[in-house]
């Protein structure tokens, strides 16, 4: 019986073994040298750090997953959902080279800072968000009654009026404009008025005034988790 593809070792009579038949003797790959395995391993090394400085700039300056706790959110976010943040527009725009960027504007979901609790960062939509702040070849005429410009926020028993415009929130659910709370606040540039989507259970600027924009971490663009309710936000 003949199996093709292999060779098989003659023994003579006196049981001496005989160099394979149809050919030279199989060759074995020789050992990697000392000096090529340590670069071997010196690249590998490499790769490894270029890995690591990658994820971390792209999670420091780029892109962050947060989880969301809590109900304040409902109906656009619930508990244990997950969401991407985008930091990069928002982190260039506090450069004065693109100062004229608008990374977030009313209706945007971020992620920001608390201003009374640390080492914990709350998500709301932003509701009305300061003027711009006069540019550099502007001068003051030194007018005492002169005054800095702001935008006017008015919160009303669920309603919300900015600069004497009632703000139309399609996003609430039916009852989540019922409130007892009143307040009228000046949003100064660099500033911004945050909102729960479900008001009745949501700390947000009704509390601790408008937040300052380097408290601001991002802008909420994706919920990712879970599967059947993945989502992109404008």
């Amino acid at each position: 019986m003949v199996r093709a593809g292999r060779r098989y070792a003659r023994l003579d009579p006196a049981g001496q073994h005989l160099e394979p038949q149809g050919g030279d003797p199989p060759s074995f790959p020789a050992k990697p040298e000392p000096q090529e395995l340590r670069r071997e391993i010196t690249d590998f090394v490499k790769l490894v750090i270029w890995f690591l400085v990658i994820f971390v700039g792209m999670r420091t300056y780029v892109l962050e997953g947060y989880e969301v706790q809590g109900t304040s959110m409902v109906p656009t976010l619930e508990s244990n959902e997950r969401i991407l943040v985008f930091k990069l527009p928002h982190i260039l725009g506090q450069l004065s080279l693109f100062s004229w960027l608008d990374a977030i504007k009313p209706g945007d979901i971020v992620v920001f800072d608390s201003p009374d609790a640390t080492d914990k960062r709350y998500v709301k939509r932003v509701i009305a968000v300061g003027p711009d702040a006069p540019g550099g070849n502007t001068v003051s005429a030194g007018s005492q009654d002169a005054e800095a410009p702001a935008t006017h926020v008015r919160f009303h028993r669920g309603e919300v009026w900015v600069d004497n415009r009632m703000v139309d929130e399609p996003y609430l659910q039916p009852g989540a404009k019922v409130s007892r709370d009143t307040q009228s606040l000046d949003v100064h540039p660099g500033e911004y008025y945050v909102l729960g989507d479900n008001r009745p259970g949501s700390k947000d600027s009704r509390s601790f005034n408008a937040i300052n924009d380097k408290a601001v971490i991002g802008k909420a663009v994706l919920r990712f988790w879970p599967p059947s309710r993945i989502a992109l936000f404008p």
